[in-house]
This record gives C-alpha cells, sequence and structure tokens, in this order.
C-alpha cells in the first residue's frame, strides 16, 4: 500500500482540501456564522446539508485516501468524496455568483477549481478501478 508520503506526493492539493474541508464545516455549524451568499441562495435544509457536507467530504475523503485495506475499497471511498466535493462546490459557485454577480468572479473561479479537479480526480479514480478490475478478471494480482 505504501507510504503516508508515497500514497500523497502526486495529491497534495486533494489532500489540502479534503483537510480544510471538514475544518471549514465543523466553523460553519459550530459557528453559526454562513456567507451571505449560502444564506440568500440556499433554503435552511440545503444549507445544513452544505455544511454537513463539507465534514462527511473531508472525512470519506481522507479515510478513502488512507484506506488500509483493499486498493479498489479505499478509491471507492475517495470517489463518493470527491464527487459530492465537486457537487459542494459546485453549489457554493451557484451561490456566491447568483447573489453577487460579477463581484463573485474570483470566489468563483477558486471555488469553481475545486469542483473541476474534484470532478477529473474521480474520473482518474474511476480509471483505476478499471485496472483493478481488468487486471482481476486476468488473474493478475495488480499489487504487492
Amino acid at each position: 500500500m505504501g507510504s503516508i508520503h508515497e500514497r500523497t506526493s502526486q495529491r497534495v492539493y486533494e489532500l489540502a482540501v479534503l483537510v480544510t474541508a471538514p475544518v471549514c464545516g465543523v466553523l460553519l455549524v459550530v459557528l453559526r456564522v454562513r456567507p451571505q451568499s449560502v444564506e440568500v441562495a440556499m433554503p435552511e435544509a440545503i444549507r445544513v446539508c452544505w455544511e454537513f457536507g463539507l465534514i462527511v467530504v473531508g472525512v470519506a475523503g481522507l479515510l478513502g485516501m488512507f484506506w488500509p485495506g483493499q486498493l479498489g475499497t479505499g478509491l471507492g471511498i475517495e470517489l463518493a468524496a470527491v464527487l459530492m466535493l465537486g457537487a459542494i462546490a459546485a453549489m457554493y459557485v451557484v451561490a456566491v455568483l447568483v447573489v453577487a454577480g460579477a463581484q463573485a468572479v474570483v470566489a468563483a473561479s477558486f471555488v469553481g477549481a475545486v469542483a473541476i479537479g474534484s470532478w477529473l480526480r474521480s474520473m482518474e479514480i474511476v480509471r483505476s478501478l478499471r485496472w483493478i478490475i481488468r487486471m482481476h478478471q486476468a488473474g493478475i494480482e495488480p499489487w504487492p
């Protein structure tokens, strides 16, 4: 499975986002302070799901990255997390653009990059899972 350095050295940005997401989620929940765009654009139930989603995404994503068992299981958990992260980031982009319009171009660009990066990472994971399946079907153990 490799050391922590080997498993994360090619994914430092993903690691940084996944560590930051639950911190932001906890701060939103505990401090009860939300961005104005989220307050205005999202109904209460969606806001609560968005806040707790940040926590779940970060914890699940890190769990998937460092899964001690089978690689495919860890990748599956990570896949679910990065897909959800992309959706949560996109929700914020829409909210900030709806409320602030052109004034939100910088925030929307940076958070939009997180969404796009998450979806690109999900495509990489799907390719890796397909490779693992092909190796398994061929009777080849893909890792030592």
